[in-house]
């Protein structure tokens, strides 16, 4: 039939509230659109071995006292997802430190089955990510909260577990890095055999060119972790990059920066479009730091802002509205 006898068979009113609608209303939910993701070489793939690039923000720490913990909740998720279009949001559960997973792990392990219930609930991907810097001191906390994430979540497959945000400059990769993620990962996948795994690289996970030339082996659906800050990084980062994915590697851009990596400054709007660029080009998933009302260029959001979601632009910083319009538009 003819597109133009197919809409003179449908009545207008059904042909305007059609039209009305955002695409995912009648496409479906993200996850019910791309399924099951994948490692295929160096891209993640969707169910049907489709390359896919996923887009929403991250979670500030998730440590109790430190004032993020409170946008840890439904509202807020679905503001992302209706306001935003996010179809990824990341989960920072903070380790070490005042407030966190080691001396509060029943707080910290709610808040994170808020966003991942919320997550599924309004078919989005979620990074659960270890939020630590010195995660190899204590492997038996990591495996302890993965194991209970991929026992309540794992035939999800809303769910991206990534097991270290940042390891140090000084942390080695075959030595430390690297044996720490082969331990982790071998319990995850006695419960989960198949969403993917985003493991942490050398200096903030930076140094992806290192795992490239000792990358996991036996592994599957694994994915490594790139950070950046665009006030910060610049060529020489996105070199690192293309050297890991030449040699293969599949990269997860799970926190970026519009400004310096102290968290700081103003943007760099430059640097961001170049990186955005890059990451187009590669079909890179990413998710933008971050979630919070902290006074920092990096922060999304304005101070004392409610954490009910009922959030209009105004309650947006300069970074927040920037980084809106590109996850919206992603």
């Amino acid at each position: 039939m003819r597109i133009a006898n197919l809409f003179k068979s449908i009545k207008p009113w059904i042909v305007v509230i059609l039209l009305s609608l955002p695409l995912g209303a009648i496409a479906g939910s993200i996850v019910e659109q791309h399924g099951q993701l994948s490692v295929k070489g160096k891209h993640i793939v969707n169910d049907s071995g489709e390359a896919v690039s996923l887009s929403g923000p991250s979670f500030f720490w998730s440590n109790s006292g430190w004032g993020a913990e409170r946008y840890y909740n439904a509202k807020v998720v679905r503001y992302l997802k209706t306001d935003w279009n996010a179809t990824l949001i990341r989960a920072a559960i903070g380790v070490e430190g005042p407030g966190g997973y080691i001396e509060d792990p029943t707080s910290n392990l709610r808040r994170a089955k808020a966003l991942i219930d919320a997550a599924i609930d309004e078919g989005l991907y979620i990074i659960v990510d270890w939020h630590s810097h010195h995660a190899e001191a204590h492997p038996e906390k990591a495996i302890a909260f993965f194991a209970q994430i991929a026992t309540l979540y794992g035939d999800k497959p809303n769910i991206i577990y990534e097991i270290y945000n940042e390891p140090l400059r000084k942390t080695r990769w075959k030595k430390t890095i690297k044996p720490y993620a082969e331990q982790v990962i071998s319990v995850i996948r006695e419960i989960d055999p198949d969403n993917i795994i985003v493991v942490g690289t050398q200096t903030w996970s930076q140094d992806v060119d290192k795992a490239a030339k000792s990358p996991l082996k036996n592994q599957h659906n694994i994915a490594y972790t790139l950070h950046f800050y665009a006030g910060t990084h610049k060529q020489s980062l996105r070199d690192k990059a293309e050297y890991a994915m030449n040699k293969g590697l599949a990269l997860m851009v799970t926190e970026w920066g519009t400004v310096n990596a102290d968290g700081d400054g103003s943007i760099d709007k430059a640097s961001v479009e170049e990186w955005l660029a890059f990451m187009k080009k590669h079909k890179l998933s990413h998710c933008n730091w971050s979630l919070h009302d902290k006074k920092e260029g990096a922060s999304i959001l304005e101070s004392g802002t409610l954490p009910n979601g009922q959030w209009t632009d105004d309650n947006l910083t300069e970074t927040g509205l920037y980084v809106k319009s590109i996850i919206k538009n992603w």
